[in-house]
């Protein structure tokens, strides 16, 4: 099925909204990033301490490309760039190596309680319709 193009670019309010929900989302993933790297795993409760010490640098890295990445792809929208694209599935991505190094570091996924997957669930699916979004605006010519 073809999708039309739309010229038009008068941008919906519920774009607007949206695309400064999605920035707020973006800006709490950085705050709680910064939270957790400044953190000294010695102040953390025991279980706590234990996942800080499993966790490879790398999926800390992905962390960090997934939340910054994020918050430029949300600036990016509001200003309607279409730069918001790629840059948020870059994100999407690194959030998907991110909540995906869970369960493929056997150290990491043996001291994660089985409850604690809902939010990483539900964080998926809210960067996955940040980008979906990007891709709708992009292909209506909201952005430029």
């Amino acid at each position: 099925m073809d999708e039309q193009v739309q010229t038009s670019t008068s941008v919906p309010g519920w774009f607007w909204a949206a695309a400064g929900l999605a920035l707020l989302f973006e800006a709490f993933g950085c705050f709680m990033y910064l939270t957790q790297v400044t953190t000294d795993p010695a102040s953390l409760p025991i279980d706590q301490r234990a996942m800080s010490n499993a966790t490879p640098p790398w999926i800390v890295a992905a962390y960090a490309v997934a939340v910054w990445t994020g918050l430029i792809g949300a600036l990016l929208l509001l200003m309607r760039r279409r730069l918001a694209v790629p840059v948020l599935l870059v994100s999407l991505i690194a959030v998907l190596v991110q909540f995906g190094g869970v369960m493929l570091v056997p150290a990491l996924r043996q001291v994660t309680p089985d409850d604690a997957f809902t939010l990483p669930i539900v964080i998926i699916v809210v960067c996955y319709g940040i980008f979906m979004m990007s891709r709708l605006a992009s292909r209506r010519g909201w952005l430029r």
